[in-house]
This record gives C-alpha cells, structure tokens and sequence, in this order.
C-alpha cells in the first residue's frame, strides 16, 4: 500500500499533468530504438555526409535531448536498463552472453507496468529481454501483449533472418540465408508495426520498436545503398563473420537513411490515424559507433565531438542522439540538456501513464524535463560498469566525468577525470589536480555497484 505522502506526490503530480489531448485520455507511448547509431549520426546532431530528414523534422517538432545517455556501452546491459529502470550496477543483465531477463516478479519490465495500467504492449525489432535465448515467449511473459522479431542479438546482426518470433511461434523465411534473401527484416517488421498502430489506435498502447540499422553486418536494400555509390572514397570489406560489402560507406549511409525514412513512416501513420497529438514518440540508440564489419565510427565522425565510441566509458560510447516529440506537450524546435539515462525511460513512462513508479529503481522521471516544466528532479551522479576489456567503471557528476579502467586488475585503481564543462572531447585528464572529485567518485563508483550472482570482474570477459 502506498504511504499517505507518496499518494498526495502522485496525486499532485497528476494534476500538474494534464496531457494536450485531454487528461482522461492516456497518452500512448512509442520508444524507437536504433543499434550502433553514434552521437553524430545524424544530421540534426551534426552529421555533414548524408541527410535524414524525416528524424531532422523529429527534432523541429519536438525536443533534442543533447545529455541523454544509453544503459550501457553495448546493447544487452543497454536495453536491460531502458526496460527496468535501473543501471548497470544493479540490473540481472549485465553484459552480452548467455543471459536473459527472468521470470516475474525479478526484472520488472516497463511493459508490465503499463500492461497493468491498462495499455496494450507491443515489442517489433530485436528483443533486449535476452541476449541469446531459444525461448520465443519470453517478452510475452516480461509484459509485452504483442512481441515479433529476434530473440537472440547473434541473430540479430543478420538482416535477412531464417527465423523470426511472433509471439511465442516461429515464423520461418524460406528465401533468407542470413546475409542475403528476399524478405529484409527491415521491412518486416515496419510493416508489422504499422499493422499493430492500424489496430491499436484507438486505446492506450506501448510500443517499444526496436530496430537493427545501422549495426554490422552492412547491409540493406540497394534501392537505399545504390544513391550513394560514387558519392564516397570506398575501401571494401573483406567479410568473415560479418558479409562481405564492396561500398560500405554507401551501405553505411542508406542504412541510416533506411532508419530515417522508418521513423518517417510511423509518424506519418500517427498523423493519418489522428493520433500524433496523443501519442508521445521517443527515438534513440543503445550505445555509440562501432567500428566493425568492415566499418570504422570515424570514416563519417560518427561520434561527432565526442571520443570514443561502442565499449568505450568515454562520452563516445554512451551518450546518444536523443529526440522527444508529443505535438502540443513538448515544444517544438526545443533543446534541453537535462542529464538523463536509459533507466529514466521507466520512470517517465510511469508518470505519463499516471502510475507509480517501483521505488526500488534508479531512474527518475524526465518528463518535467519534456514537458518545459521547472520541477524536474537531478540525479546526483550517474553510473556504468562493463564487463569487457578488463572491466570499466564510469561516473558522470555534474559536470565532472570519472573512467576507472582495468577494474578486473584492481578494484580501485586509478580515475581518469575529465571536466565536460570545457572539455568535452575528453582530452585533458585533471585527476592530478582534483583529488577531492576523485576521491567523491571512487565513493559512489563503490556504492552503485552491487555485486552480481552471474558475472564479476574478477572474471572478466574476452
């Protein structure tokens, strides 16, 4: 039961909240989801190589959010911190391998908690709910009502699948062979979710679409890579466990522009639907830039002025492109730079829907922050752990970001310090002079990490 004070904070949250089209109506909520996609990707953060214009008008519609952060610096812990509300220190999730969310009540997923508001739950794309899994109906038991896609991320680097899910079935691709075939998964699952908006439109829906491009392998339809061969120094990849690809810089930018024009299409879906103004639409990406299969994240800066990129715990690898847009509630053409993450996403879903969030999570809601309100609530820090290359720590504190690599070798080795204030490349390490920030970051940097039943860093992995 919900003490006395926590009732009168959420019934004075509600009233505060009165969404543009009417406070009866619940607002639906839409999380796209991109892989691999870097801070300067596209062309609204700075991206000079190529255009995406249907995500440029994202932004003019609604709001870039220029410090938003993913869960993690590769995918799996990523997406297990949008889905419960909690960082890398605390989630079951932590690292990519043999891993899976488990069964209620353990790893509360969003979609649960919506389900149980009274919305309809759909997932579309590639599952975080298990990094490699053979069990097809587990998001259908972690909340969502609908699930089509991949349940295991190794699948997932292939766009043109065997097999897919649906719902606890398999859903079998004759012509498909993995790296090449008939039906591109791309379009696959766009079309699957323009059904599921056809169908729900008129009740209160979830929809997390969770999309591969622009991660390895390289490729897409060549309708998207052929307008760019010719436009680009090209240097071939030679394949292996990822396809082989003659213009990867062109297959690079149609995938991204592929991504583009799917957001394109789902919010011109809500517009033919009169839905837009009801329906709060999120898109970012699990983590920063590869460099892999034949690709390398600084052939189109795609880290913009940021270094690093994926499994990097420098600003590169896990501050991401970030735009909200709910015609009517969030302004458009606006800009914020609250410092959020992805297990703020819980949180602020809750407060959208008008329930309670768990109070066990980290996350706190950014919806104030969306919605140009002054009563948006900080996080005192912000914090990472990664599991790979010998094992990292980050935290971010104010303006102050503290990397301690090789934790495996030593749990309180050194902290690189970085003022971002001034120097947001992360040139310039001043822990030498700032022995008390240090010293404040190695504290929370222990006090955030909860030790794991299934992954150390006394054991790291390769």
């Amino acid at each position: 039961m919900l003490s006395i004070a926590r009732c009168i904070v959420l019934g004075l949250t509600l009233f505060a909240f009165v969404p543009h089209a009417g406070a009866e109506q619940l607002p639906n909520i839409i999380f796209i989801l991109a892989d691999d996609l870097g801070y300067g990707d596209l062309s609204c953060f700075g991206q000079k190589h190529f255009e995406t214009p249907h995500l440029d008008k994202m932004a003019r519609d609604g709001m870039r959010l220029t410090q938003h952060y993913s869960g993690c610096t590769v995918c799996a812990p990523s997406r297990a911190c949008l889905m419960t509300g909690n960082h890398t220190g605390h989630v079951h999730q932590r690292f990519n391998g043999d891993v899976q969310f488990r069964e209620d009540p353990h790893d509360l997923t969003v979609a649960t908690l919506l389900q149980r508001a009274g919305y309809h739950t759909a997932m579309i794309g590639k599952s975080g709910l298990s990094c490699r899994s053979d069990d097809g109906a587990l998001p259908n038991r972690k909340g969502f009502d609908h699930f089509f896609g991949y349940i295991g991320h190794g699948e997932a680097h292939r766009y043109y699948p065997k097999q897919l899910f649906k719902n606890g079935e398999t859903v079998r691709y004759a012509g498909n062979r993995g790296k090449e075939g008939n039906e591109y998964s791309g379009d696959l699952f766009l079309t699957d979710a323009l059904t599921y908006l056809d169908t729900h439109a008129g009740s209160p829906f979830f929809l997390h679409l969770s999309l591969q491009q622009p991660h390895a392998d390289l490729q897409v339809p060549p309708e998207w890579r052929d307008r760019f061969i010719g436009k680009f120094d090209e240097t071939p990849a030679k394949g292996g466990n990822y396809r082989s690809e003659s213009h990867p810089k062109a297959t690079f930018a149609g995938m991204v522009t592929y991504l583009d024009d799917t957001v394109g299409q789902i919010r011109a879906k809500l517009n033919e639907l009169g839905i837009a103004g009801n329906t709060l639409v999120i898109f970012s990406s699990d983590n920063g830039p590869m460099s892999e299969g034949g690709w390398d994240k600084n052939y189109f800066q795609s880290g913009g002025p940021l270094r690093g990129g994926k499994r990097d715990m420098y600003e590169g690898g896990i501050r991401v492109p970030t735009i909200a847009c709910w015609p009517g509630n969030v302004e458009a053409g606006s800009e914020s730079n609250h410092i959020s993450a992805f297990w703020d996403f819980l949180p602020t879903a809750c407060e959208a829907a008008g329930i309670a969030a768990p109070e066990s999570i980290d996350g706190i809601s950014y919806l104030p922050a969306l919605l140009g309100k002054p009563n948006q609530r900080r996080h005192e820090y912000l914090y990472w752990e990664f599991y790979e290359q010998g094992g990292k720590q980050a935290v971010r504190w104010g303006d102050w970001k503290g990397i301690r690599l090789n934790v495996s070798d030593n749990r309180n080795g050194p902290i690189e310090l970085y003022d971002l204030s001034t120097d947001l490349a992360e040139e310039h390490n001043v822990a030498s002079k700032h022995s008390d920030v240090v010293a404040q970051i190695a504290r929370f940097m222990n006090d955030a990490h909860v030790e794991s039943e299934i992954i150390s860093f006394d054991r790291p992995r390769k």
